[in-house]
Parts: C-alpha cells; structure tokens; sequence
C-alpha cells in the first residue's frame, strides 16, 4: 500500500467500520464486508504496534460502543479511495460556506471596483461564478488532503461536468488573487455584442435620443426613420433599428418619463411621504381644501356653473368637519367654514392648507352684479386663524399626498357628484370623458346642496373604514371616541365673529335700522346711532340671521336681527308688528318716567317769584332823523319834553304822504 501524508480534519469523518467501508462502494475497495476484512487481513491493517491510541499516528482501533468490532483508519484505504472520499467531503463542505466570503480589510481601489461590478450582475453570472468558486474550493481540499492537483483535477472535472482545460481557465483566473477575492474573478467577464462606436456614429444616437425623448412623445419608428433622412444628408453609419431600438430601452426610466411626460410624471415616481397620524388627538390637526364637483347646478340668479366646495377635515379620523359651497374657491369660503368648525367642535390647534392662489382670493359677493355703496374688508384666513392660536401650515398646490382630505374628494366624485338624483347633470371627469347626456341637465342649487350633506354624513358613518386609527370604525365614531377625553379649546361670543364678513361704511336710517343685501337689521340700541355710518359683520349664506353692529373705530354696539318684509295684506303680522311696537314704545315711556323723577308741575312750583323790573336805561346820544334833504334838528336845551318832539318830527315826515287824492285821480 502506498504511504502518503494526510492532513488531520481534511474529511469530515476519519475512522470506519468494514460495513461502512463496504457501503461506500470506494474504488480499488471490495464493495463486501467479507471482502474489507480479507482486505485488512492480507494487508496487516490490525498490527498490535500499529493500535490506537496506543500508536498515536495508528491505523486501527476496537470499536466502542454495542457490538464492538474493529475501525479503520482513513490512511488504510488506497489512494484512489481516499481521493472519491475527499471530493465528496470537498463538495459538501464547499456547499456548506458563504455565498461570498469578503474580508473586511480593504485592500485598494481595485478590489472595490471589481466586487462593485459583481454586484451589478444579474443572478445568473453571480451563480456561475459561486459555482465555478464551489471547484475549486473542492480542488484544495483534495489538494491539502494529500492528492496531487492533477490527480485531483481529474477526478473532479467529470464530476462537476467540465473539461479539464476549464478547470485550468478558472485557477488561472484567481492566480494571485487572495482566497475571499475568488467570487468576482470567477464572474463571466463576457459583455456580449460589440460596443455602439463599431456599428453607428455616436452623433447618429445623440440624434435619436433628441427626437424621441420630446414631451410629444412621439414613437420610436417615426424617429428612426427620421434619423434615416438625416443620417443620410450627414453621411451617418446607423445601427438596426432593432438593435437602437435596445439602446433606447437601456436608458434610465426616469429620463425616459421626465423627457416625455415631464416633470409632474416625474415626481409620482419618488415614494410619497408616509405621515403617521395616530399621534394627535381629535381635533388637534385639521387640513382644508376645495373640490370643484363636476356637476352642472343652477344658482338662484339664474347662472349655471359647477359648484366649489371648500372643506376642513380631521387629521386623527378623517371625519369632514365643515363644508361651505361658493362658485369659487375664495378665502370667505375658507372663513366661513372654518367659523363653522370651530361653533360645532372648537378650537383646532394646527391646520393645514393649500398654498394655491385661489385659496387666497377675494371675496365674489355670489356673483350678482349689483355695486354695493360700502367696502368689504378683505380680510386673510390667516389672519383669523393667528388670532385663534392656529398653527398655520401651507402645502404645495395640486398634491393630494399632502393632504389628506384629497382622499375624501375621490369619494365624493363617485358617491355624490354621481348620485341618481343629479342624473344628467354631470360633466364627466375630463374634457374627453364627457357622458353621452353631457349638458341636458342642470339642478338647482338646493338639491345638490341636500344631496351633498346626506352624502358626507354618509362618508362619514360608514363603518369598517381601515386608514389611519380606524381600525374597523367609522370616521365619526373614531373621533367621538377620542374627543370625548381630548382637551379642546371652545371659542368665545366674541372670537365666533373674527370669521365673519365686515360690510363698512352702511349708514343707519333715522329709526336706526341698516339695509344689507336687501335685507334690513334693527334693534333699539341703534336708534343712538341714527345717520351714522357703521361697521356690519354678517354670514352671506345666513343673511336672515342676526348681524353684528360695530362703530368705525371697530368697537361692538349690539346683535342686530333681521327685519323680514311680509306681504301688503297680511293682517296677523300687521297686528304682530303693531304688538312688538306698542311693546316697545311701553318701554320707552318706562324708560322716560324712569329718568323724569318730577312732573312738570312740581318743577314749575319750584320756579322762585319774578324780581322788581330793572329801570330803563337813559340815552345821551340819539340819532339824527332826516326829512328829504334836511334834517331835523334837535336843540337839546329845549325844554320840551323827548317824546313830543319826537312825535312832531314825525309828523312832518309822513303828512304828505297822508293828504287824500283830489278829483277821483289814480294812484
């Protein structure tokens, strides 16, 4: 038996039974038990010298354990043997290590390009080359057990099904290189067809990727041909149209898409922003903004037009909180609806809103043509919502992944805009998805009004909703599940009229009522303010309500509520009328007596008796008296008395004028 070296745990396994030995169907073995102990009988296997561990380096030991017997060293066996037990020890234990042994030390910018390009390869090459690696991995350990490389290469190839001259290629490929560097140098280095520069001009290419990646988007036929006219003018080489055809599908889908679709194409490609919003409480963060419903209605005047509505929506639920509906999306809108959260549940404190113009617009008075003679303060959202400790938040325009509330609109598209009720009456959602019916309708503004509100309360009871904290609830009772203990901030008497409209300039009438939008509003306290120019806060949408009065200097008056015109022969409010009068003139004659605290009698006795009269004064110049061209003149020594001298002249001046006319003659 020829004698060579083995290295200790080269195998997985070291001693045998003759059963075990007989099993392995080993070359140059008998495949029998009888056949393995005449084997180890003729070749003296069991010299009592030879026993371990009595001879550390011995070829035999009893067996222990039940049945006994005798093991064989692996050193017994034939080299052939020995070499089938090595492949096969190789190959599992090649099978069993990682995937990519790299080391951690770094050793230079080559080594990390070349383990960065084996990463871009496709899976097919990176399990080739784990493949090619398994060898000759399984190539060593023979090696290191004792065989010789040829002899080991041998065996192995028809095994792995290779020739020999590809077992030679891949050690030659990792010649030099260290052992956790293997992987990428196995890697199939071929990049298949030749380069562009061989087989088409680069201006050709360059030319190409001008003309198709235009926002036209125009197809790649109609470009190559093109390209074909103008290759031929430049005296271009141009590759098939099958193989640019490939060049076009290798470049990157984002240049693609910004190319030909643009930049918002562009932007859906980048993950939105995933908000968690399970960390507010009910009311703690609202979002607002406006639809547009694509629906035809028809407003009181007459005009017909798709109707906006501007919404605030729970952050925490989802639930829609206020709504108001305008022709416009306009801040009054805004204000308003923004009023009507705060008067049903509170104080929000962050919102969130559009960033668009048109959130910022001004008031349209519902589009009546009429000029009113008093200025309607244009007052900002903003400006409100400061003053109600509302963090404002803006967002970008036209981005439902910023707010919510966009969600709730792509419902309302479907349940509310195409209800059965306004059949006819919908537009369709784009210029060239009109329906067959488009225009043949258009409902009034209060059935779309009525079909809105039931169709919200339904959104928002709608149970088995799973977005956000729902879990299974609907959007109502999720938040009346949290607002019941959250801490919400309610709004005063007077912050409730920050949201209105403020009409200044409107005179009052000298009873002290304001005329506003046809509508006229009085109370008593504004009879004090009769003829002067005043300042009204009212709701457009409830001008039949009561509106707020202020002076000029923004300072309050009072509540002021509508007078309502009744018809010319309606007795019973005549006869209210006359009541609420006469009830009012009782209180002013109240208020009267309240303040005269004496009657006119007793005040008349209270004025004292007239003092003895005061003597006249005595004149020492008296002015001249003329007659015509003389004058009379006074001789005051005379010693006649004033007033007959006085009466004489007086006679003399008037006495011609006195002397009857003579004969009937005509004056």
């Amino acid at each position: 038996m020829m004698a060579c070296a083995i290295m200790p745990g080269a195998t997985t396994k070291e001693w045998f039974t003759a059963a075990e030995l007989a099993a392995l169907t080993l070359p140059s073995m008998p495949t029998t038990m009888a056949g393995i102990q005449f084997l180890a009988e003729r070749e003296t296997w069991r010299k009592p010298e030879r026993q371990w561990p009595r001879d550390p380096e011995g070829l035999w030991r009893r067996r222990k354990g039940r049945g006994g017997g005798f093991e064989y060293h692996l050193r017994c066996l034939p080299v052939a043997a020995r070499a089938r037990l090595s492949v096969e020890s190789a190959i599992a234990t090649a099978a069993l290590a990682p995937a990519e042994p790299i080391a951690e030390a770094k050793r230079g910018a080559a080594r990390a390009d070349i383990w960065t390009w084996f990463d871009g390869l496709p899976e097919r090459k990176k399990a080739t080359a784990k493949t090619r690696l398994d060898a000759l991995i399984a190539l060593d350990t023979m090696v290191a057990s004792g065989v010789s490389t040829d002899y080991a290469m041998s065996a192995l190839a028809p095994k792995l099904g290779i020739s020999l001259r590809t077992f030679y290629l891949w050690r030659e490929a990792v010649a030099g290189v260290e052992r956790d560097d293997w992987l990428p140098h196995l890697a199939p280095k071929h990049a298949g067809s030749a380069g562009r520069s061989a087989e088409c001009d680069p201006e050709a290419f360059e030319w190409l990727k001008a003309a198709f990646l235009r926002v036209e988007r125009p197809s790649f036929e109609s470009c190559y041909r093109a390209l074909g006219r103008v290759a031929a003018d430049k005296a271009w080489t141009v590759a098939p149209a099958r193989t640019m055809r490939r060049w076009i599908d290798e470049l990157p889908r984002t240049v693609v898409v910004l190319g030909r679709q643009g930049i918002d194409a562009l932007k859906r490609l980048y993950p939105a922003q995933e908000r968690d919003r399970s960390g507010f409480h009910a009311l703690q963060a609202v979002n607002a903004d406006g639809h547009r419903f694509d629906v035809w209605v028809k407003w009181p005047d007459g005009e017909i037009s798709r109707p906006v509505m501007v919404a605030f929506q729970d952050l925490l639920s989802g639930l829609i909180l206020s709504w108001r509906v305008d022709r416009t999306e306009n801040r009054e809108a805004v204000r308003l609806a923004l009023g009507d959260l705060v008067e049903a549940y509170g104080i929000p404190d962050d919102c969130w809103l559009d960033n668009g113009r048109n959130f910022a617009s001004k008031w349209i008075s519902g589009g009546s043509p009429t000029r009113y003679r008093f200025k309607v303060r244009d007052e900002e959202p903003a400006g409100v919502l400061t003053t109600l400790g509302v963090g404002v938040h803006f967002t970008m325009p036209y981005s439902g992944q910023s707010k919510p509330i966009e969600r709730a609109f792509r419902d309302f598209c479907d349940t509310i805009a195409k209800d059965i009720r306004l059949a006819g009456a919908w537009t369709g959602n784009s210029p060239v998805n009109k329906p067959e019916n488009y225009g043949s309708r258009a409902v009034d503004i209060e059935l779309f009004l009525k079909v809105l509100a039931e169709g919200i309360a339904e959104h928002n009871q709608r149970p088995g909703r799973r977005g956000g904290s729902c879990d299974g609830r609907s959007f109502f009772q999720t938040f009346q599940d949290s607002y019941a203990t959250a801490p919400i901030r309610k709004a005063t008497a007077e912050q409730r009229r920050l949201w209105l409209l403020a009409a200044e300039g409107i005179r009052a009438r000298r009873d002290g009522s304001l005329e506003l939008m046809g509508n006229r509003f009085w109370h008593e306290r504004l009879v004090e303010h009769a003829g002067d120019k005043l300042i009204v806060r009212f709701d457009p949408q409830l001008l039949h309500d009561t509106a707020h009065v202020y002076r000029l200097d923004g300072s309050f008056i009072v509540s002021a509520a509508c007078i309502e015109a009744v018809g010319f022969a309606d007795v019973d409010a005549a006869q209210a009328h006359a009541r609420a009068r006469k009830r009012w003139l009782n209180a002013q004659k109240d208020m009267l007596a309240a303040e005269r605290t004496l009657s006119v009698d007793q005040a008349a006795a209270m004025v004292p008796d007239s003092a003895e009269p005061m003597p006249a004064p005595e004149t020492k110049v008296v002015r001249p008296l003329f007659v015509g061209n003389a004058a009379l003149k006074v001789d005051p020594e005379l010693d006649e008395d004033r007033e007959d001298r006085a009466s004489r002249a007086l006679g003399a001046f008037v006495r011609p004028f006195l002397v009857p006319k003579e004969n009937g003659a005509e004056d």
